[in-house]
């Protein structure tokens, strides 16, 4: 490589650092230090430990804290068994094939359209419940007396929410655990451990089970921080008496008494130590079952662990099943429980609507291409870096964004600006909004990128092709595929953030995501159904863009390859 060209790509490299990973430093001060009550714009000069005696004793903290291990523990740990159980049944088949195509748009699904979606299916007035009711009910129409009880412990617990994230976060782990398995040789293991005497169930359980773990590390990490510290998902499930303790971080945030600035700092650093807890934990987990329990792990027992698990059809029928739900309730004019389907229809809600949520959705499409755009620009120049230069930033620090709660680092994050000026809101979103997208576009890359044949690039620079043109004519149009994959992707996750955009915007900028959430407590389901139902629609409106383009793309340049091999 030439040393212009180094240079350029140093260059970048910094620009990368400065975007992506020195607003940690920041971040992570502008939390810690007014935890500990110094603030001084606020006139709070010394350090004290009042935030944290505040938080501690706030009414109802420790069933809070109780339910936010509860919520991510378990739904880290279904979410876990639903990956694996679904991979061992089907990983290899006909029907693998199958659940590979339903990932993308799964995925696509945003979390809050997602969570307003589930609320409509499983409340105690969504369409299940009619549906038991008309199967089970007596004449009344009264839904049996059961169903009622296993909702109302679900609100008072958060069995829901942990459900909903349990099931939102398989397709994830599904889709990182694909190119895992590819590495692992999964057909040469399991012909030689059934060589060995072991059932198919037992060669999973034994043979691929430790080594798919010990890869899902950071997969792991990044839904367990997440569900330790959802807020938006949070507010629209519940629970709410107490809330989770995420969302009693926020309601603190947000005391118009600005003196009590120190309780909400605490609170946040209190999240942060909460989920590095459970990160933790799940660290500790790996080594037991991987260490601790070798033994079970090398005998030749015969425990029946194989199930025939039917998970992933559970896990599309909901997902998919938000969709059609959410439109009945946009053009239900009046639907009294417990009808199945709406009495009346009308586009009324559309209609009056409209006017409002175009711009809503011009800002959220405007500020997602921003994002997504130059995320996706940064971790080409990252890659870049890491294949020609040997000191580069390690990966679990380009993961700290997924790792550290949301509102710990944006509450850091905000202060700094103050600091600055936060009048220039827009930019601060924007550059929030890259610095949450950067990371789950870099990882959608990782794979691509380690795949890609590094001879061609070495061939054409031996013709005497300069390293700019191979970077671009050769090496781009041959991972085409992964870049938009990547793009489609940093769409999707700039479409769905809240507190970002909440927070660094003061609330001067809107999006679909912060008015589904605004409006999803206590407003007509019919216009929270329209907002939640455009913001399902976006993300999966790119990840088709994205595949259409791969598909032109490909089509043209077998197209060329004929015209232009006759001459060859």
């Amino acid at each position: 490589m030439q040393s212009k060209q180094r240079r350029m790509l140093s260059i970048g490299y910094l620009l990368v650092i400065l975007i992506c990973f020195l607003p940690l430093f920041p971040g992570v001060l502008g939390m810690v230090i007014p935890a500990f009550g110094f603030i001084p714009p606020l006139g709070l000069n010394i350090f004290t430990l009042d935030g944290f005696i505040s938080a501690i004793s706030w009414p109802g903290v420790e069933r809070s804290l109780l339910q936010t291990i509860m919520i991510a523990v378990v739904s880290t740990v279904i979410a876990v068994i639903m990956t694996f159980a679904i991979l061992q049944a089907y990983w290899g088949s006909h029907s693998w094939q199958r659940i590979e195509k339903l990932l993308s748009p799964i995925l696509a699904l945003p979390h809050v359209a997602f969570a307003v979606g589930f609320l409509f299916l499983f409340s105690d007035t969504g369409w299940l419940a009619r549906l038991f009711s008309f199967m089970v009910s007596d004449t009344s129409g009264v839904p049996h007396v059961w169903f009622t009880w296993i909702y109302s412990l679900q609100d008072n617990i958060g069995i829901s929410l942990a459900l909903a994230l349990a099931i939102k976060e398989t397709p994830f782990l599904l889709l990182m655990s694909v190119a895992i398995l590819n590495n692992l040789k999964v057909k040469q293991t399991l012909q030689v451990t059934q060589g060995l005497g072991y059932s198919v169930a037992q060669s999973w359980w034994k043979a691929i089970f430790p080594q798919w773990l010990r890869h899902m590390r950071f997969p792991l990490f990044a839904i367990m921080a997440y569900s330790c510290s959802v807020v938006d998902v949070s507010l629209i499930l519940g629970p709410t008496h107490p809330p989770t303790f995420a969302v009693l971080v926020w309601q603190w945030f947000n005391d118009p008494d600005l003196s009590q600035l120190p309780r909400a700092a605490a609170g946040a650093f209190l999240l942060f130590i909460l989920c590095s807890i459970l990160i933790g934990l799940i660290w500790l987990t790996e080594r037991l079952v991987l260490g601790g329990y070798r033994t079970w792990l090398t005998s030749g027992r015969n425990a029946s662990l194989g199930v025939r698990p039917y998970f992933f059809h559970l896990i599309a029928s909901i997902s998919l099943l938000t969709i059609p739900v959410m439109i009945i309730w946009t053009f239900a004019l009046r639907w009294s429980y417990p009808n199945l389907l709406p009495t009346f229809w009308s586009t009324r809600f559309w209609l009056n609507e409209w006017p409002y949520i175009q711009d809503t959705i011009l800002t959220s499409v405007w500020l997602a291409l921003f994002s997504a755009g130059m995320a996706l620009v940064l971790a080409l120049i990252a890659h870049e870096y890491r294949q020609h230069f040997r000191y580069h930033i390690p990966m679990y620090v380009i993961a700290l964004p997924m790792l550290i709660p949301q509102l710990s680092l944006l509450f850091g994050l905000q202060i700094t600006t103050l600091w600055i000026n936060q009048e220039h809101y827009w930019l601060w979103v924007i550059w929030a909004h890259t610095f949450f997208v950067f990371p789950y576009v870099y990882l959608s890359l990782d794979g691509p990128w380690k795949s890609y044949p590094n001879r061609l690039s070495q061939t054409a620079v031996s013709l005497g092709v300069s390293p700019v043109k191979v970077f671009f004519a050769i090496k781009l149009r041959t991972l085409v595929s992964g870049i938009l994959f990547a793009w489609a992707m940093g769409m999707s996750v700039s479409l769905a953030q809240y507190l970002p955009t909440l927070m660094l915007g003061s609330g001067r900028v809107v999006t679909l995501t912060t008015e589904a959430v605004a409006l999803s407590s206590g407003h007509d389901r019919r216009v929270v159904a329209l907002y939640a139902l455009w913001q399902a629609i976006l993300p999966f409106a790119f990840f088709s863009l994205a595949l259409i383009g791969n598909r032109i793309f490909q089509s043209r340049s077998k197209a060329t390859y004929k015209q232009e091999s006759p001459s060859l």
